[in-house]
């Protein structure tokens, strides 16, 4: 396999990263608070990088969102594309597709998911009844992606008749909300529960390539800090113990982005990825804690200061270490999963 970007992915990638340095500045991110930065989004939109994600499939969405990682850029990008444009283009009718998929890629539009299923929601005659604790960018959405007890997928209008939303403030500053849902009609969107669990492997993969970005965010926050930081006339990046944090940290980080690339590889390239999109989510999830906490840790009392741009690092890893499954609940998943195929194998 080769992880080598096309052509197209890199010059998205290129993008993004400009885009997210020069706009996803400490100071606007001070400014945004806890919602997420509308006119970021708009340039994004504007740039057609969400719509690209159709083009370049899961891993150019991977690379995108390591460079939004990297600034901590408070955008609905992930679960925009993974919720909506790749859900849709993948799993929806044709008319669904034509109806849905214009406003999800110039940014007028912005989905997200009440994932993963956890019995919240139940369906009746068509209709949704229960509630989701917190969805991610809910309070952006205009339209959610809900999985009920069952998995069976819907789509429901953020504003529609029934829907309430209840804003949540989550250790991330991701604009999420609970989601109550009291007889709202919702869409189908595919057949049976197959395209749940092939959303919930592609968003997996986005969001621990999401935390490869935090990842190497925090860590080149630590090298440039423990570099410039002396201590009794020396470096602090000259103390063994202080090296050998970052390299454990560097390696961290290097297997949840070869992880998340490998899966979305072979998702690109219509594999079977199931079992690759667990070990990323599990690397996102142990790994990434490992990670942020060194990179606070490195920066001595300077990180316990809420204010430092490294603290946000520290906030978003510890929310992607729960989100879509904690390390031990994803390997619990992924051990029953390989002992299935194994079965399988030798019937």
């Amino acid at each position: 396999m080769d992880f080598t970007p096309s052509e197209e992915q890199s010059a998205a990638q290129g993008l993004a990263a400009r885009i997210f340095g020069d706009l996803s500045t400490h100071e606007r991110l001070a400014a945004a608070g806890t919602g997420t930065d509308a006119e970021l989004w708009k340039e994004l939109c504007a740039a057609g990088l969400p719509g690209a994600v159709e083009d370049i499939g899961l891993l150019g969405l991977v690379l995108l969102l390591e460079e939004q990682g990297r600034t901590t850029a408070q955008v609905p990008l992930a679960a925009t594309c993974a919720y909506g444009l790749l859900a849709v283009a993948e799993h929806g009718t044709a008319e669904q597709r034509e109806r849905l998929l214009p406003g999800l890629r110039d940014g007028t539009a912005v989905a997200t998911g009440a994932f993963p299923a956890r019995g919240g929601v139940h369906a009746s005659g068509g209709a949704l009844y229960g509630d989701m604790p917190w969805v991610p960018w809910l309070r952006d959405a205009t339209q959610v992606l809900v999985a009920d007890a069952d998995r069976v997928l819907w789509i429901v209008g953020a504003g529609a008749p029934g829907v309430a939303v209840v804003p949540v403030e989550t250790t991330a500053p991701w604009s999420a909300g609970r989601l109550v849902l009291d007889g709202v009609r919702g869409e189908r969107l595919g057949d049976g529960p197959g395209p749940y669990a092939a959303v919930l492997a592609l968003a997996r993969t986005a969001f621990a390539g999401l935390q490869a970005g935090v990842c190497a965010g925090s860590l080149a926050r630590a090298v440039h800090h423990t570099v410039t930081r002396e201590q009794f006339g020396r470096p602090l990046s000259t103390n063994q113990g202080v090296l050998l944090r970052a390299a454990d940290a560097h390696m961290d980080t290097e297997s949840i982005r070869v992880t998340a690339y490998e899966a979305a590889w072979r998702r690109d390239r219509q594999l079977d990825y199931g079992a690759q999109a667990l070990t990323a989510a599990w690397w996102a999830s142990e790994a990434g804690k490992r990670v942020v906490h060194t990179g606070q840790h490195l920066h001595g009392g300077t990180g316990a200061d809420l204010d430092h741009p490294v603290h946000r690092h520290f906030l978003w890893g510890r929310q992607l270490d729960a989100y879509l499954g904690c390390g031990s609940e994803v390997l619990e998943e992924l051990g029953r999963l390989l002992a299935r195929s194994e079965s399988e194998g030798a019937a």
